[in-house]
């Protein structure tokens, strides 16, 4: 038997995770039951939508329970950050990492694909910028394949 694969993330993330589980069983579950046993009671099953609605419903709720619980039986946590100032340090997962592109600076921090959010500059471990940047640092370059073409990075400082 194969090892399940880690699932990567911080502490946020899986606080968010968790949350996210707490609400479904105790809140949004508990509803949609209520609905369920509702539209039961008005009779002929066949031809009620708010049943097969409400069904529906409830099934995709214990799928995403199930998957959550998958998900936190998998959960690496990330150890965001180190010694500021280390030109020594490396980018790992949980690094935030200050790049220097086409004379500008930008910071990113390296996550688990679940947690990624480019929009929030985090960036998955997975992603082409991820890979190139995993183990570099202050200092060093990392080209890209974009659409657009090879971008150029350059590594400024390593959190």
């Amino acid at each position: 038997m194969t090892q399940p694969k880690k699932i990567y993330l911080t502490k946020e993330g899986l606080a968010e995770l968790k949350k996210e589980r707490e609400k479904l069983t105790k809140v949004r579950r508990p509803e949609v039951l209520e609905r369920v046993s509702q539209a039961r009671s008005l009779g002929d099953l066949s031809e009620n939508a708010e049943y097969a609605a409400a069904r529906e419903e409830l099934s995709f709720i214990d799928g995403r329970i199930e998957e959550l619980d998958e998900l936190l039986r998998q959960v690496s946590l990330i150890n965001e950050g180190g010694k500021k100032g280390k030109a020594k340090q490396a980018v790992k997962l949980g690094s935030t990492v200050t790049l220097h592109i086409d004379g500008k600076k930008d910071a990113f921090m390296v996550v688990g694909e679940w947690e990624a959010d480019p929009a929030n500059k985090k960036i998955s471990h997975q992603s082409p910028l991820g890979k190139a940047l995993m183990g570099r640092k202050v200092g060093e370059k990392v080209e890209v394949e974009a659409p657009a073409g090879k971008i150029l990075y350059t590594v400024v400082e390593v959190e």
